[in-house]
């Protein structure tokens, strides 16, 4: 292990802080369908409006805007916001929504996953309470369709949120991870050297070679799920929440 100074520790948010899909059983136990199929029947409805179409062809529209949200955001490292996935959708059928309609739909995306939340991580809050007043701590995340003030409700709502002293979201910062700017924000919140930051999530490519690239370390969290590691090498491994603490002293000087 490298052993430092530790600046700040900044913490990814899905399969991290959160498991991602959990609320996915309380949709189905409410006899609500899965995120992926409301956000397609949402669309659907709202421009059948004003523009009836066959179901396969908005589908099909919108499994388009799906691959070039994903290929702009691992290529480019941008995250498109809700309102830029709707409106690259509605130009490529040629429709437009009148502004009150487009905006609630912009609204229903992005509060889905506030309506029926995630579950923390296991120890995740506790871990946290520990750690907080020994590291500054920040979370660096990645917003898909819930933007930075929904992910900020998240953490209020799991009683996570006093313990963070940033925050620093795709959505707002303009790039996503592993892009060198998200950690260059964070060390530029807490005036330490980029070197400084150790970042602790499950994606070995964003959250330890991100990481890397810059020059600061990570830990790959396992706590949530196992991913291969790619090429990339931690610097340590976290496979319960109760151990961070402890690996954490063992990377300071």
């Amino acid at each position: 292990m490298k052993r430092r100074r530790i600046g700040a520790v900044t913490f990814d948010l899905w399969d991290c802080l959160f498991r991602d899909d959990t609320d996915e059983p309380k949709r189905k136990a409410a006899g609500l369908p899965p995120k992926p199929v409301a956000r397609r029947d949402a669309f659907f409805n709202a421009v059948g409006k004003h523009a009836p179409m066959d179901r396969a062809v908005s589908d099909a529209a919108y499994n388009v805007m799906e691959a070039a949200f994903s290929k702009v955001w691992h290529d480019e490292h941008v995250t498109w916001r809700v309102v830029e996935r709707l409106n690259v959708l509605l130009k490529g059928l040629n429709l437009t929504l009148p502004q009150d309609e487009l905006d609630a739909l912009v609204k229903v995306y992005e509060t889905m996953e506030l309506d029926y939340r995630p579950d923390p991580a296991p120890g995740a809050v506790e871990a946290l309470g520990a750690l907080h007043g020994k590291y500054p701590l920040a979370v660096v995340s990645d917003t898909v369709y819930t933007p930075g003030w929904g992910l900020r409700e998240l953490l209020r709502g799991a009683g996570m949120f006093p313990y963070f002293d940033c925050f620093v979201f795709s959505d707002e910062n303009g790039h996503s991870k592993p892009h060198p700017s998200v950690f260059e924000a964070v060390a530029k919140h807490f005036n330490i050297a980029i070197s400084d930051i150790v970042h602790v999530g499950d994606r070995p490519h964003n959250d330890i070679g991100g990481p890397h690239a810059v020059g600061a370390r990570g830990v790959l969290l396992t706590v949530v799920k196992q991913r291969p590691l790619d090429g990339h090498t931690p610097d340590a491994v976290c496979d319960e929440y109760a151990k961070l603490p402890a690996i954490l002293a063992a990377l300071e000087v």
